[in-house]
């Protein structure tokens, strides 16, 4: 049985800024898009599911005492 690596964010992303490329130049058969776009929506999950794991562990950090701290991700407002 050979076990699967586990994806980091990083090479998520890479792969998806990858597929996106692929399908922004339009050359690609439709059948070959549509594989793209399974893929690309499943790496996008991946990459979404990875970044909610990591906010909710730093919705908690400690003080320099060794007391935990709410901490709440302020997103820019553009």
């Amino acid at each position: 049985m050979t076990e699967k690596k586990e994806v980091t964010f990083e090479e998520a992303m890479k792969d998806l800024e990858n597929i996106v490329e692929k399908l922004e130049e339009g050359d690609v058969p439709l059948e070959e898009a549509i594989s793209f776009y399974k893929e690309g929506m499943k790496l996008s999950k991946l990459c979404h599911d990875k970044l909610s794991h990591v906010e909710a562990e730093m919705e908690q950090i400690l003080k320099e005492n060794g007391e935990l701290e709410s901490f709440q991700v302020q997103e820019d407002e553009a």
